[in-house]
């Protein structure tokens, strides 16, 4: 069976990279390349491919997680998330996003061509790092259940922000950022914002 893939990675030389690899390959062709998750979404829906290729970080719009949620809920279609990035909160988002697998650009040629064709299965196809996190999580021994809008304050408190630019910043009052603040804290195990940051990173939970 030939697989039809369609790629979506924001840089073009990734693009011709991954095209010149996957043209080289029997059974895998490629019907479409894409460079944002909104045209991800729109091509997936014309052409209907059997596995798309994504990149988690697309750059400003919709990212390579609220892509694949999207295009996992046509027909027939999967997504095989291929990415440098392999945090924790990247890899659980993904998959619960309905990504089939997550693959690591470190991988060999010969890894992605067997995901390519486990994922137009249907089946997962994990690199070894993402197997063991995902196994993690479902055990409950991986990352604490912070919500998006806490991991997006737990970035801003990376960055040094204080409360006030991080209400600018995310478009909410202090107070739901202090009321977010004691949940992040709790949930982390820690009283300080420099703690806070220090498991979240011990943890994977930032980039």
């Amino acid at each position: 069976m030939t697989v039809r893939i369609l790629l979506c990675d924001d840089h073009a030389v990734v693009r011709a990279g991954l095209l010149a690899l996957l043209g080289s390959e029997p059974g895998i062709e490629v019907v479409g390349e894409a460079g944002s998750g909104e045209e991800a979404v729109a091509m997936a829906a014309k052409l209907m491919p059997d596995v798309v290729l994504m990149d988690l970080q697309l750059g400003p719009g919709t990212d390579g997680v609220e892509a694949t949620r999207r295009i996992t809920a046509l027909p027939g279609v999967h997504v095989l998330v291929l990415t440098t990035y392999d945090t924790d909160a990247d890899v659980i988002r993904a998959v619960e996003a309905g990504a089939t697998g997550y693959l690591l650009k470190a991988e060999r040629p010969e890894e992605l061509f067997a995901a390519i064709h486990s994922s137009a299965r249907g089946r997962t196809a994990l690199s070894a790092p993402v197997a063991g996190r995902v196994m993690d999580h479902m055990r409950g021994t991986a990352r604490p259940a912070l919500t998006a809008r806490e991991l997006d304050i737990l970035g801003q408190l990376a960055q040094g922000l204080g409360n006030r630019e991080i209400a600018r910043a995310l478009f909410i009052s202090e107070a739901t950022v202090k009321t977010h603040l004691g949940r992040i804290y709790a949930k982390l195990g820690v009283d300080t914002r420099a703690g806070a940051v220090a498991v979240a990173k011990e943890q994977r939970l930032l980039p």
